[in-house]
């Protein structure tokens, strides 16, 4: 075999008048008859080799046979390129090879789709995703993803952190999603559980002593997938000793500096802005707002109950909110057939309709402009600080609903009416979430997070008596939109972790047989501790500029969970199913 002395992205002019061997992928071929170009691509880069009548017509010949995607060996000698021939997009683009020897390692059947431009549906790339990762393309996203893992693992290193495996797998908790199971041969009828996060078993190294703790952990968990949504995914998962929530802000902080300087180019200032969660919501409609753009939700009701509209009047009595936005040009930008669109869309999120008023000069139009009196109509376009040319937008329904509605109409809007630089990052942390969610369905209280977070320290005495009022010592970190990492700090006191369990339908013995190790360790000195996770899968979307995660992992699965490059899930054949103890049922 000619083994490589370079790869396809080393060479330049300082390497003219060398003999040099590449090896790689034909990415492209031409015959001009009396000489033949090949492009030999790697994952360096590509270079233009020539074969020239000097060389003989046998090999001519053979490089004439080449298409792309066939592996192959050139030797050759080093040369600049004709006056006017250079590639200035290449980094080899200043010389060429001129081969003497060539040898095929792989001659491929034609690829089912394009590797240059890697056109074609998701399912085929993914079907034949050892071709789609071969796109440079898609090369540079995993080089990206490498890059950030390195850099994860320097900031955390130089804040003295220790990297410590934690299993794979473990007990079943209830964690919040569900668990993949994996059945035991050696104990009958017994189930390891695949980790949702490493969560109980960071804390228990915080009672160790560890202090500081992180890993590049992979996490599982069985939910519907939903966009951006994946069944296993990866985390910079992180737990510290002795602090409050803002010590774990700060110490993560530099990290997000760090990206942001390395990804971006982008001189980050810090501290980061903290936004209160019961603020978003109102301002925004969702705990990760995009905060590259304004177009903040007004709440209208006051202002609706001055005036003739049914629908409010009915909304009002109802006890629903009525709330709005402004879209900057949207008066001008929208037909009345694409508001048309802009209401069924909101209808997709549980509205009923959406009022529109559109801005002009001296007053308000639309279909319920003429029940809004001038005055009303002033003291609306003070409200949403509106000028002519504007478009404003009301639900009135409730609060979840109108949050749902207009915060994807927000999203929507901006990017139609190019309110931001898609490429620019905004960084926030959203602060103090609910300790607990209320579960209509199962009519108790659930973990907003995790069952293991503390409440801040104010609120404590809420517990007993308003425990929907409970706030914890819980964080996100949003950027553009995306929840990117979240945390909390942790109860190390076991008579609160007691009581927060009983808030959630546990019994002391159903606590003590889920979480017994847990509720041990926090008897046996545990330390004041919490951290946080960053989602890695996400952070190399944001920063490769990409708007589907599947794109982000070597080896996805579809939103159906399959592998169509493995066949996975498959089935297993009946022995194996017994050695398990596993039955199906007929």
């Amino acid at each position: 075999m000619l083994k490589r002395t370079h790869t396809c992205g080393d060479l330049t002019l300082d390497h003219v008048g060398r003999t040099v061997i590449l090896n790689g992928w034909v990415d492209g071929w031409r015959d001009f008859g009396g000489l033949v170009f090949i492009d030999v691509r790697d994952r360096y880069g590509l270079t233009q080799c020539v074969f020239e009548p000097e060389v003989g017509a046998e090999l001519q010949a053979a490089a004439r046979e080449l298409r792309n995607e066939y592996v192959v060996a050139i030797k050759g000698v080093v040369a600049p390129r004709l006056p006017g021939k250079e590639n200035p997009k290449l980094k080899t683009g200043a010389i060429e090879v001129r081969a003497d020897a060539l040898e095929v390692l792989n001659a491929t059947p034609t690829p089912p789709f394009d590797i240059q431009s890697g056109e074609a549906n998701e399912e085929l790339r993914l079907k034949y995703r050892y071709l789609d990762l071969r796109r440079p393309a898609m090369q540079q996203v995993f080089v990206l993803r490498h890059r950030i893992t390195q850099l994860m693992r320097k900031i955390m290193s130089d804040q003295n952190f220790l990297e410590v495996e934690t299993p794979i797998l473990g007990r079943s908790t209830p964690e919040g999603a569900r668990d993949f199971l994996v059945p035991s041969r050696i104990q009958a009828g017994h189930f390891y559980a695949l980790p949702q996060s490493p969560q109980l078993y960071k804390q228990v190294l915080m009672v160790a002593g560890f202090d500081r703790y992180f890993q590049i952990a992979r996490c599982f968990r069985d939910e519907d997938l939903r966009a951006n949504r994946q069944p296993e995914f990866t985390q910079l998962d992180v737990e510290m000793s002795f602090v409050e929530d803002e010590d774990v802000l700060t110490t993560m902080e530099p990290l997000v500096a760090a990206m942001a300087q390395e990804f971006t180019g982008e001189m980050i200032a810090l501290p980061l802005p903290r936004l209160d969660y019961h603020d978003v919501m109102e301002r925004f409609g969702t705990d990760r707002p995009d905060l590259r753009y304004g177009m903040e939700l007004k709440d209208v009701a006051d202002l609706a109950a001055e005036t003739e509209f049914k629908v409010f009047r009915q909304a009002l009595g109802h006890g629903l909110r009525i709330r709005g936005l402004r879209a900057p040009g949207g008066g001008q930008k929208y037909s009345r057939k694409d508001i048309d669109g802009l209401t069924e869309f909101a209808a997709g999120f549980g509205t009923k309709g959406l009022v529109w008023l559109k801005v002009e000069a001296d007053a308000l139009t639309g279909p319920t402009a003429k029940f809004i009196p001038p005055a009303v109509q002033s003291r609306l376009r003070e409200r949403f600080e509106a000028g002519p040319g504007d478009l404003i937008l009301i639900v009135a329904d409730t609060q979840a609903v109108t949050s749902q509605a207009l915060t994807n109409l927000r999203s929507r809007l901006a990017a139609e009416l190019n309110l931001y630089d898609p490429k620019s990052f905004h960084y926030a942390w959203v602060v103090r979430f609910p300790l607990f969610a209320w579960d209509a369905d199962e009519g108790r209280f659930v973990a907003q997070h995790h069952p293991f977070t503390m409440p801040l320290p104010e609120d404590l005495p809420l517990l007993d008596t308003e425990p929907a009022k409970v706030r914890a010592q819980a964080y996100d970190l949003v950027i553009n939109g995306e929840e990117c990492g979240g945390g909390t700090i942790r109860c190390h006191d076991p008579n609160i972790q007691s009581t927060i369990f009983r808030l959630l339908g546990l019994t002391p013995e159903q606590a003590e047989e889920k979480f017994g190790f847990l509720l041990g360790a926090l008897r046996n000195g545990a330390p004041p501790h919490g951290g946080i996770a960053l989602g890695l899968d996400r952070l190399v979307m944001l920063y490769g500029g990409l708007t589907n995660i599947r794109d982000c992992i070597a080896f996805p699965k579809t939103t159906r969970g399959t592998d169509l490059m493995t066949g996975a899930p498959g089935t297993v054949d009946a022995k194996q199913l017994r050695e398990l103890h596993v039955r199906l049922m007929e």
